[in-house]
């Protein structure tokens, strides 16, 4: 269709030299077959990454500019605290529901597909609550001995986990339903446009430039992203799902739940450790400036993130014998998808680093030898593609979780020796050395579990896989 509208409009020589191309590309987004699907979500979601991450980008630089390295400091460790805690609050209900509905979708099972829509939404509001009640005692409990200055900020950063797990567990249902717009525009463009919404706002209002103003504008980000985003999808839901009864398997959504939750809690802790660590051995200055640079290092991470987004779902699509063929094939295609445009933006990243840093301001350039070892981190992880939601999604999570609690366990005691000694490096070398183990570690239990070695340059070697 866009080629016929074409010709119609331009000379035709150059309608041919463009045919191939728009071939790929109608067909890309025309395709109905799952692999056109996948790579829809996954170039959907790239994109949509990519914009994100040039709004977070400025966000942060923003709050870095606007409240002083120190405060940014508190910000920063405050809210990756937050955005670790909603997300291992929902328990795994955020990644299930991409295991259930598929299967309760194509299997016409209507009555669990709604069940676990509505089961999964008030789990995670009341786990979420417990955990911010819990967390806000903690702090009060503590008082003093945790610094004055991140006491009222971690007060009202934990007002807003039940809508940080909501959001993730929305996510998941858009997800699972192959709507990336929906899923991921919320998350990763609204609510990173509405902080710096807020905070002009917060400015004008008279509101001093601080980390607790700061937290404020993320919070109420927040409780509007989440909120605008139940109301668009469930309405939505209503329109392609027709009203019924609700049937609710806990036991069976539990089972599958809780070892996701092992998986993707100790995978999201991991990945985030380092920032975590040099908020517990350093000052806030210094994890402002570690910071920055692994925000600059998620212009790299997000091709990883694009094609998870993409292919979750239809891993768990091909999980029957008959399909074992196509499932490897399918995710071997998937390590390329990775592999490739990740090494591509991290030589980007690194040839910018320095510009990109200095915006943050002129003490946060120190960052920059750190991101060499950061980037060569990441591509090493990239090279072995979405291999832990191949595991996921095949039943496999058990394994994965032993996977990445080793992981985490390798991570925080690299992060406690080498910190000490060399600072910032130390965790930059000691994410990097863990990221590096776990990549070995997946390619192993996929080729035992699947039957695939799953990595960028290996022949396609496959075995039966074994009881």
């Amino acid at each position: 269709m866009i080629i016929k509208k074409l010709e119609r409009l331009f000379p035709q020589p150059l309608v041919r030299r463009l045919r191939p191309p728009l071939l790929v590309a109608e067909q890309l987004w025309n395709g109905r077959d799952d692999g056109a699907v996948a790579r829809r979500m996954s170039v959907i979601a790239f994109l949509i990454r990519v914009i994100s991450a040039g709004i977070a980008f400025v966000s942060q630089v923003v709050l870095a500019r606007w409240t002083g390295t120190f405060d940014y400091g508190i910000y920063v460790f405050v809210w990756t605290a937050m955005i670790i805690l909603g997300n291992l609050s929902c328990f795994g209900f955020q990644t299930a529901v991409i295991r259930f509905l598929p299967m309760y979708r194509k299997e016409g099972a209507l009555d669990h597909l709604r069940g676990i829509l509505l089961t999964s939404r008030l789990f995670v509001l009341v786990s979420a609550s417990s955990v911010a009640a819990l967390g806000i005692g903690i702090v009060l409990l503590l008082g003093e001995r945790i610094g004055s200055y991140y006491l009222l900020p971690f007060v009202l950063g934990f007002t807003c986990l039940p809508m940080l797990a909501l959001g993730d567990v929305l996510d998941g249902t858009a997800r699972a339903n192959s709507w990336p717009v929906r899923a991921l525009t919320p998350t990763y463009i609204v609510r990173p446009t509405l902080v710096l919404l807020y905070l002009g706002i917060l400015h004008l209002a008279g509101f001093e430039p601080s980390a607790v103003t700061a937290v404020i504008a993320a919070v109420l980000s927040t409780y509007t992203t989440t909120l605008g985003q139940l109301v668009l999808l469930t309405r939505r839901l209503d329109s392609v799902y027709e009203p019924g009864a609700r049937r609710t398997d806990m036991s069976a959504w539990v089972k599958v739940a809780l070892p996701i939750f092992l998986v993707e809690g100790i995978f999201f802790l991991q990945t985030n450790a380092d920032v975590l660590m040099v908020g517990l051995y350093m000052s806030p200055d210094r994890v402002a400036i570690y910071f920055a640079t692994v925000k600059t290092l998620a212009l790299v991470h997000f091709v990883f993130f694009a094609v998870k987004a993409g292919v979750a779902q239809e891993f768990a699509a091909r999980t029957g014998v008959d399909d074992r063929d196509a499932l490897r094939a399918f995710a071997r295609r998937s390590v390329g998808w990775t592999f490739w445009p990740s090494l591509l933006m991290g030589a980007i990243v690194l040839v910018l680093g320095k510009p990109l840093l200095s915006m943050f301001g002129p003490e946060f350039v120190s960052g920059y030898p750190y991101l060499f070892v950061l980037v060569a981190g990441v591509i090493l992880r990239a090279s072995v593609g979405p291999a832990e939601s191949l595991l996921n999604m095949t039943g496999n999570q058990n394994a994965c979780a032993v996977i990445f609690g080793a992981i985490l366990a390798i991570n925080i005691a690299l992060n406690m020796m080498l910190i000490p000694a060399y600072g910032l490096m130390g965790a930059a070398i000691a994410t990097a050395a863990a990221t590096l183990v776990e990549a070995l570690l997946l390619v192993v239990v996929v080729y035992r579990r699947i039957g695939l070695v799953m990595l960028v340059f290996a022949p396609a070697i496959e075995t039966e896989v074994r009881p």
